[in-house]
């Protein structure tokens, strides 16, 4: 930075851009309303698909806000901001992704009025990161608790995540399944419950319909026995796992062996065939029936191998063998040699099967697996796809409630009273940072609104009529009935939700809010443009939106 004549001149690359002060602030806010307002339309159970082709043809339709925003390429820095939100909505709880972004979007556009108004974006920021923190508050106060063993509250949370997607005709049959799945994988300490939903594992198979999804108690390992002459099913069995090679290894430096006469080679040949011998011999003197190997199996291995009758596959996932050392309590052997009893796991079955013509093994009927499967089948790629995101947001709801055994009233109703909440406490601010702390309220009831709109109902008349129901506080779980378009008693529906979800969500979008509003200079480097180049938000490239 130098000065000539008490002017500042800021020394840039050619063809570099900047945009400063109040152009920087309105580019950044356009551009995050425009990536909301993309996903805004989805939300809640009447919300619309959209369809995404990218430059190769391939086709996605979905309703799911995480699925469209990572297949949208955004390129510019705020709508990635917004984009990350969404990402971290569904890295940390598996479901909201939606509402996180459209209230991020709500926000900037309540600040932009604020701007107008010459509000100093810092007062804004100070309002809504006082208003995010008596939102949490609220919420934790409002919430309801869920236990562990109330599976009629859990089936119900799975299914109000899956209505108005493509497997809301199997919600029910669906809900069961993951509710059991995550009760499977749940590991308590000290009255805590933790939920790694890594170890549900969801497999797709085309062919059959959604109602022949099944829940595997254990694992299913897209791979088959490797000799023919292997059982195809054992019962009872006892299983090895091995993170070594049933081969012999070539030397780690070069080596030559010169071979003389015929007698040699055989002696050479019969060696290789001894050493093989032991390392099957150390398997069946373990006691293994099953053994699953993380790397290769030589021809002469699975030979002797199956004579045993000993069933194997090569060249296993290691995050699959992580699954199966999970569910079937055994311990990953680095050396054949060193395998030994307490080492194996069971299984009441292991079988291989052929899905779809394609042959897979079923490790199943684990004594107590804290790893499974859920076997998705559908008509088409399209549904089984659709099917997996539904199952995957299922899973985060029912793994959240279980984790923070708290839940709040669906449709909208939780806004309203948080809404309600935020204006309260606004009148004890003061200041101009009472005015933020407004807009964060106003900004909460876009999900009110926006489910309201999706039913074909009337956003103001369906707002006024819940905050006249709200304010008398006989009716505080009031929200948005949307398969019947009027206003009802969500706990009497049993629309519920996590409460973990509603407060990832705020927290998410109130700090990319409070972020853009901090911005008040752009330099973008040569070739790139730091203004909205769109449809607004920059999203060229990649997906394209119908």
């Amino acid at each position: 930075m130098t000065q000539i004549g008490g002017q500042p001149i800021l020394v840039l690359p050619e063809g570099a851009q900047r945009l400063l002060g109040r152009d920087a602030q309105r580019a950044n806010i356009s551009v995050a309303k425009a990536v909301a307002n993309a996903v805004r339309s989805t939300l809640g159970p009447k919300g619309m698909d959209k369809m995404l082709v990218d430059e190769l043809g391939d086709i996605v339709i979905t309703n799911d806000g995480a699925t469209i925003l990572s297949n949208m390429t955004v390129e510019h820095p705020a709508g990635k901001m917004m984009v990350e939100v969404a990402k971290t909505q569904d890295e940390e709880v598996g479901d909201g992704t939606t509402t996180a972004v459209v209230i991020a979007g709500e926000l900037l556009k309540e600040a932009e009025e604020l701007l107008e108004k010459k509000i100093h974006p810092s007062i804004i920021t100070r309002g809504y990161i006082m208003a995010s923190q008596k939102a949490i508050d609220f919420l934790n106060e409002a919430s309801d608790t869920v236990d562990f063993g109330d599976d009629e509250r859990l089936n119900q949370m799975a299914v109000v995540s899956m209505t108005g997607k493509a497997a809301e005709s199997v919600g029910k049959h669906f809900a069961e399944i993951v509710v059991k799945a995550v009760k499977e994988v749940s590991d308590e300490s000290d009255g805590k419950i933790t939920i790694d939903t890594d170890y549900i594992k969801v497999e797709k198979k085309q062919g059959g319909d959604l109602f022949d999804t099944t829940l595997i108690n254990g694992v299913l390992i897209d791979k088959e026995r490797v000799h023919s002459g292997m059982p195809k099913e054992v019962k009872n069995a006892k299983i090895a796992l091995l993170d070594a090679a049933l081969e012999i290894k070539e030397t780690e430096t070069d080596a030559e062996i010169r071979i003389t006469s015929p007698d040699q080679l055989q002696a050479f040949l019969a060696q290789e065939e001894k050493m093989l011998r032991d390392m099957v011999e150390s398997v069946k003197k373990a006691g293994a029936t099953v053994v699953f190997c993380q790397k290769g199996i030589d021809d002469m291995a699975q030979h002797f191998l199956a004579k045993e009758g000993i069933f194997a596959a090569r060249r296993v996932k290691k995050s699959d063998m992580e699954k199966l050392a999970r569910a079937t309590g055994a311990t990953l052997v680095m050396n054949v040699k060193e395998l030994s009893a307490g080492d194996l796991g069971a299984a009441g079955l292991v079988e291989e099967r052929k899905v779809a013509g394609e042959a897979m093994t079923f490790i199943e009927d684990c004594k107590d697996p804290k790893a499974v499967t859920i076997l998705v089948r559908g008509g088409s790629e399209h549904v089984i796809d659709e099917a997996e995101r539904a199952l995957n947001d299922a899973i985060g709801v029912v793994s959240s409630a279980l984790e923070d055994r708290k839940i709040v009233p669906g449709g909208g109703s939780i806004e309203i009273e948080l809404a309600q909440a935020l204006n309260r406490y606004a009148k004890t601010v003061g200041g101009r940072e009472q005015l933020a702390i407004q807009a964060f309220a106003n900004a909460v009831e876009v999900i009110p609104r926006t489910l309201a709109e999706s039913a074909g109902m009337d956003p103001i008349d369906t707002l006024v009529e819940l905050r006249a129901k709200h304010e008398d506080g006989t009716n505080k779980a009031y929200g948005v009935d949307v398969l019947r378009a009027k206003t009802a008693d969500m706990f009497s529906l049993k629309v519920l939700e996590p409460t973990k979800i509603k407060r990832q969500a705020i927290l998410s979008a109130s700090e990319v809010a409070e972020l853009i509003l901090r911005i008040d200079d752009i330099i973008a480097s040569s070739g790139k443009r730091a203004e909205p180049s769109m449809p607004p938000g920059g999203m060229g490239g990649g997906m394209d939106m119908m």
